[in-house]
């Protein structure tokens, strides 16, 4: 393999001469061969937007010669398109704050910017990964921003998913409500419902938990890019800082905007958290709904089989036939995951000291993961799952006329004592309690009807 020479603060390192990656790279490369997990693309993406934002800035400033930024520029463009996607070799466990990942970035881009111009990579005399790429930035402001600017871009890609499965949630809700069943809590029998008002009620969660997880998602639209080091803006100025958020701006499509405080956007991972702990209420969401539909359709000979799922695989390596409920199993494992995620966040968190919070690689690997991977598993569940679910309208009827739940519906007329001797007779007798009123004479046949119509059983009246 051809090799070059590079050099940085600690001598010198042998890198393979097609790598754009240089020196810096390369040690983090051995420090840390962890878990051979990378950071999302979309991160990448979003470190690339700043350094074009902030070369566009310095070049307008004067700061940087127009030549070398232009170059910088296309250099970014090219990473941002995915074109040295496979030039990002640094563990996401690596060290503290970031610094290695963002060596990475300016590396590959400082050579890439050398390619462009004509020169041999790693000829830093001309194009340099801290004077030129890094000009007026560090790892300190970059990081918490790339990950505000990657975070934003994936939620911009889960919310139609997400409201698609609201949506068809809702369709099903419709679709059902007609369908009267047995109630059920504590997981005995309890008043009637419709399947579509259960239906409805899972729609609202989710439809609550996405206006939540926009919420949170407005203080990441506030940028600390421009603090530099800690905060101050060191080898900065506001005018840089200004022109580099309206750069960033019209580059990525998003209403960003400069911080009000510098120094809480750099100690804190707060608002980080704050996203990532609706991301986990929805993952609590969507786990009771997945546990709710493996019940509903548990069976079919010894469950509630009140619903069917769409058979998506064979369910058994031994017994043939057998189906199961694989699309509420796994998003419900996902959201195990999300769960876990979210924990990992909390605790990086709370471990930032004074000026900056170091932990931030662990924050941007489980942010971005829990968004990928519900996003994933909500398209899935929703295709798969959602959409084909079918009823057993029988079944429900007949759960619905024999459970003892419906005598709730009748203490209006005969009073809670009396209902409860109703329900002892039928569990003693088999008798339905239909049965045993009418043999008891307690309500004349009509009204008990009326009193027991499905409208009756699951509606309020108006008035």
């Amino acid at each position: 393999m051809k090799t070059r020479i590079e050099h940085d603060s600690l001598g010198t390192k042998r890198i393979p001469a097609s790598a754009y990656y240089g020196s810096e790279t390369a040690r983090a490369i051995e420090n840390y061969p962890i878990s051979g997990l990378r950071f999302h693309p979309s991160f990448v993406w979003a470190t690339a937007a700043i350094k074009k934002a902030a070369a566009q800035a310095n070049v307008h400033l004067k700061r940087l010669n127009p030549k070398i930024g232009k170059a910088i520029i296309r250099a970014s463009e090219d990473v941002m398109a995915g074109k040295l996607q496979n030039q990002f070799m640094v563990d996401v466990f690596q060290s503290g704050a970031g610094v290695s990942q963002h060596m990475n970035t300016n590396e590959v881009i400082a050579n890439r910017a050398l390619e462009i111009l004509g020169y041999r990579k790693g000829d830093h005399s001309k194009v340099h990964s801290h004077d030129h790429v890094n000009m007026g930035q560090s790892t300190n402001d970059v990081i918490p921003a790339s990950l505000r600017v990657a975070t934003i871009k994936l939620l911009h890609e889960f919310y139609p998913v997400a409201e698609k499965l609201v949506q068809t949630l809702s369709k099903k809700a419709s679709e059902f409500r007609r369908i009267v069943k047995a109630g059920r809590t504590h997981m005995q029998d309890a008043a009637p419902v419709t399947l579509g008002q259960e239906f409805s009620g899972y729609a609202r969660q989710i439809e609550k938990r996405i206006a939540q997880i926009k919420s949170a998602e407005e203080h990441l639209h506030e940028l600390g890019i421009g603090g530099s080091a800690v905060g101050t803006g060191l080898n900065t100025s506001i005018a840089y800082r200004k022109k580099l958020v309206q750069n960033l701006s019209r580059i990525t499509g998003f209403e960003l905007r400069n911080g009000k405080n510098l120094f809480e956007l750099m100690q804190s991972t707060a608002d980080f958290s704050s996203v990532s702990g609706e991301l986990r209420t929805l993952a609590l969401s969507l786990i009771q709904i997945s546990n709710d539909l493996r019940l509903l359709s548990s069976g079919p000979k010894t469950g509630f089989n009140e619903i069917m799922l769409p058979a998506r695989q064979p369910g058994s390596s031994i017994m043939p036939g057998k189906i199961n409920p694989v699309m509420p199993e796994v998003m419900t494992i996902t959201c195990f995951q999300v769960i876990g995620n979210d924990h990992a966040i909390a605790l990086a968190t709370q471990a930032g000291q004074l000026e900056l919070n170091v932990m931030i690689p662990t924050v941007v690997h489980n942010l971005l993961s829990s968004i990928e991977i519900l996003k994933n598993a909500m398209n899935v569940y929703t295709r798969f799952c959602i959409v084909g679910i079918e009823v057993h309208k029988e079944h429900c009827f007949q759960y619905a006329e024999t459970s003892y739940g419906i005598a709730a519906a009748l203490n209006p007329y005969i009073g809670y004592s009396k209902a409860a001797e109703v329900v002892k007779e039928s569990v003693k007798t088999g008798k339905t309690m239909r049965e045993i009123i009418l043999e008891w004479k307690l309500l004349p046949e009509k009204k008990l009807r009326e009193i027991l119509s499905p409208e009756k059983l699951t509606q309020p009246p108006r008035k």
